[in-house]
This record gives C-alpha cells, sequence and structure tokens, in this order.
C-alpha cells in the first residue's frame, strides 16, 4: 500500500510529466511526518497535564544540569522561542509551580528561570515516559534504519545552517 504523498506524486507526475515532482516525495512525507508526530506529542504530554512548549522548557532547564537554571537570554538560546513566548510560558509555568523567575545576583537586568522541586519531579517522572511514545513512533525502523535517517536528516539541517553554535546548545 503506498502513502498518501504517493498518491500527490502520482497526480503531479500525470499532470507536469515534463516536472521534476520528486522533492515533494521527501518534503511532503517530512511535512506530514511533522503534523502526525507534532499531534501524537501533544496527546501525549497533555496527558501528562503539560503543553508541549512547558515540557520544552522543562527538559531545557532539567538538560542543564544542577541547578537547573538558566538566565533568560541562555535559556531563549537554548529552546528557540521568542522572548514574548517564553515570557508567557514561564509565567503559566510558575502560577504551576513549576518553575522560578528570580533576580540574577549578578547582572540586576537579568532574570534567571528555575526548576522548582516539583517541576524537577515533573520531568524526571514524564521524561522517560516521553522517550518511550517517541521510540513507538519510531517502530517501522530498526536501529540501523534509525541511525541512518537521524544522519541523513543532521546533514539537512546543518546544510540549511541549524548547528550547535547557531542554537547555542
Amino acid at each position: 500500500m503506498a502513502d498518501a504523498v504517493e498518491a500527490v506524486l502520482e497526480q503531479w507526475r500525470r499532470e507536469c510529466p515534463d516536472l521534476d515532482v520528486s522533492p515533494i516525495g521527501v518534503v511532503g512525507r517530512i511535512m506530514r511526518l511533522s503534523r502526525l508526530w507534532d499531534k501524537e506529542i501533544k496527546d501525549f504530554l497533555g496527558g501528562h497535564g503539560l503543553e508541549p512548549g512547558e515540557f520544552d522548557v522543562l527538559s531545557t532547564l532539567r538538560r542543564s544540569g544542577e541547578p537547573y537554571e538558566l538566565t533568560a537570554k541562555a535559556f531563549l538560546r537554548a529552546s528557540l522561542v521568542t522572548t514574548g513566548a517564553i515570557t508567557l510560558r514561564v509565567d503559566r509555568m510558575a502560577a504551576k509551580g513549576l518553575v522560578t523567575r528570580e533576580p540574577d545576583a549578578t547582572d540586576r537586568r537579568s532574570v534567571r528561570i528555575r526548576l522548582t522541586p516539583l517541576g524537577l519531579e515533573t520531568i524526571d517522572r514524564i521524561l522517560p515516559l516521553h522517550l518511550a511514545n517517541e521510540a513507538r513512533l519510531l517502530e517501522g525502523l530498526d536501529a540501523g534504519e534509525r541511525r541512518d535517517l537521524a544522519a541523513v536528516l543532521s546533514g539537512l539541517l546543518e546544510s540549511h545552517g541549524d548547528t550547535a553554535t547557531s542554537t547555542g546548545r
């Protein structure tokens, strides 16, 4: 059975036989997977009382290491969200008791975002479940295919300038 993108490709090949429509085979599939996986991940996290953006905040702070805090500026570099988006997100998460926002002791113009004990417990509880969910999303691939796909996608991201140094990670 062919996937939905193959049907689109067949239609374009029929209607425009002189055009190379092969990019749709890759880009279309990545976009469809992105939409499908975004929904799956959103539903999974919602079942645990989190939005994807909140999970991003918790995981960014957790992987920063003890004391699980970052300045707002460092957080923005690490998470690739806008200042306005992070302010609203952190406000909502502070109201839930997951993070605190405190003035930086060394720079009064800066604030530090820190996991609370509840935030740390939440990310440590949900992260293994989240990883198992992501593994489920990749069930159609064996370990070698996963490594190959990761390498190809990494190369594609790098070719578009998305590198560790460009993201601050």
